[in-house]
């Protein structure tokens, strides 16, 4: 699996959710501000509740634009065997049951995924658990996670 390609697909597909972030804040704008939307009476919330939503419009399409700029910037370098998974890492990982799974290790854009010629990979930052426990590890590595009360062990099969 190239790193080179899930990182572009990764950037598109923000590029591709930006645009449709964007466009259902404008929708939302528009709704919030439109003439027939003013209340008549206390009970009259559309506008209102319209605001709410276009606020939370904007919310998102700042977020997408943020993951999206710290993908676009994140440098990508080969794995170093002396310095371990970093930031850029695309990486195989199996689990207890045999199960096996390919996350990229991104600055943001948590739970993105992408698919690569039939294989789903998983964007994961440092700020989630295991993306934490992975920071510093080296291929053939286990790191062991708890959600949810249950232990979750992890093996690192291939990290690029």
């Amino acid at each position: 699996m190239n790193k080179h390609a899930v990182h572009s697909l990764i950037l598109e597909k923000l590029t591709v959710d930006l645009d449709i972030a964007q466009r259902a804040a404008q929708t939302a704008y528009e709704t919030a501000t439109h003439e027939e939307n003013i209340a008549e009476n206390k009970y009259d919330t559309l506008g209102l509740e319209a605001s709410y939503l276009a606020a939370g419009q904007a919310r998102r399409v700042e977020e997408i634009k943020q993951a999206l700029t710290l993908c676009q910037n994140m440098p990508l370098r080969a794995y170093d065997e002396q310095r371990g998974i970093e930031i850029g890492a695309l990486l195989g990982l199996e689990d207890e049951n045999d199960r096996q799974q390919w996350l990229f290790l991104a600055p943001d854009g948590a739970g993105l995924k992408v698919d690569v010629v039939g294989q789903p990979v998983t964007v994961i930052t440092p700020r989630s658990p295991l993306g934490k426990s992975l920071l510093g590890k080296f291929e053939g590595d286990e790191v062991e996670i708890l959600v949810a009360g249950a232990r979750q062990h992890f093996t690192v099969t291939e990290a690029k």
